[in-house]
């Protein structure tokens, strides 16, 4: 992977830009499931159309970020850019696992509004909502501050 090192600062720019696209969707999709548990009758044209958002969301754009901020993430630490001698490297390899179930979490959701099957409230989705916060907020703080 020695060849990979002088494309160093593409590979970071693309993980970057991967992690605020995924984290976009992150933010919104729980977002979306707020509105739609609250407002939208199971069949009507309104369910429709959050139906329609939320897959799109999850299958154009969190997906592939997804993916692609594993993929890139994974070639750093190739090139020897987390520290697992340090306690901040693991905590951000658990906050990215995390965070990645987070993400099928909402998936299975998704799955459960498209087939009518939604029993959870607008209140338990705001509350979900903040999950991916807390874990930003712990990965972003391993990396750049190293606290521990």
């Amino acid at each position: 992977m020695t060849w990979l090192a002088e494309y160093y600062e593409w590979i970071k720019a693309f993980h970057v830009m991967s992690v605020i696209a995924w984290m976009a969707g992150m933010f919104y999709l729980p977002r979306l499931f707020v509105y739609h548990a609250e407002k939208a009758e199971v069949g009507s044209e309104l369910d429709l159309t959050f139906q329609t958002m939320e897959r799109k969301l999850l299958k154009l754009i969190m997906n592939p970020a997804m993916i692609s901020t594993w993929f890139f993430g994974l070639v750093l630490i190739g090139l020897g850019m987390l520290d697992f001698s340090s306690v901040w490297g693991w905590v951000k390899i658990v906050g990215v696992v995390a965070m990645t179930g987070m993400h099928g979490w909402l998936g299975a959701r998704r799955k459960e509004f498209a087939s009518g099957q939604n029993t959870r409230t607008g209140r338990t989705y705001r509350l979900m909502n903040e999950v991916p916060t807390v874990l930003m907020f712990l990965i972003v703080i391993s990396v750049v501050v190293k606290p521990f």
